[in-house]
């Protein structure tokens, strides 16, 4: 069936990944979703005063609230497989090559491990933790925001006769990196920035209602 042509484009949601220390796009760094999920789950978790603190901290905040998303995204590489011809990575490969670059994203480079198990048979006694790329999940213009994957699951459903998986259901979970986990001053810190006061604008938008519809005149 045709798509009417007066109808909008509708935009993926998607990952970049960036170099954590230049903050450029990484080669192949644009993954976008083949299909956006029908439901994205956030939830807050409000960083408040302690429990039993002093009165004078119970409406203060410590810092933004430790926001994490949760989602599930189909890929099928059935309309690719439809045109095996403008496509050959698929027919050979069949989803590997787009699973492998969502999982990549949470291993460490192969050539650092290398250069970390070299370092360890010279006799180097402290190597630095390895460094991931700093990853930015977005959301249509008004949610770009950095993000750490902490939940990762495949359910490949479908194969071809080489086994190549050609469906499959990926399950994201993603926690927001505030300016409580990145420098205030470089890309990440200042991406999330940005974030933030979108909903600070967003929210100026909002028309409140009335006492009336709360049943009360006003504050007693």
């Amino acid at each position: 069936m045709s798509t009417f042509p007066g109808s909008p484009r509708v935009l993926k949601g998607g990952l970049v990944l960036l170099d954590p220390d230049t903050f450029a796009v990484m080669a192949n760094g644009v993954i976008v979703l083949q299909y956006n999920p029908d439901t994205l789950s956030r939830t807050l978790k409000i960083q408040g005063a302690e429990e039993g603190g002093d009165r004078s901290e119970a409406l203060r905040l410590k810092g933004p609230p430790v926001e994490t998303f949760k989602l599930d995204a189909e890929i099928d590489a059935t309309d690719q497989l439809e045109f095996p011809e403008q496509n050959a990575a698929t027919v050979q490969n069949g989803l590997f090559p787009q699973l492998s670059a969502l999982e990549t994203i949470v291993y460490p480079a192969s050539a650092t491990l290398q250069n970390n198990f070299n370092l360890s048979q010279q006799g180097t006694l402290e190597i630095m933790p390895m460094e991931s790329p700093l990853t930015l999940f977005v959301w249509s213009t008004k949610r770009i925001v950095p993000v750490r994957l902490t939940d990762f699951s495949i359910t490949e459903e479908a194969f071809d006769p080489q086994l190549n998986p050609i469906r499959a259901k990926v399950s994201l979970g993603m926690r927001v990196l505030s300016i409580d986990d990145l420098n205030f001053t470089d890309k990440g810190g200042s991406l999330y920035m940005v974030y933030q006061q979108q909903k600070e604008t967003l929210a100026k938008l909002y028309q409140g209602g009335g006492f009336s519809a709360l049943g009360i005149r006003g504050i007693p």
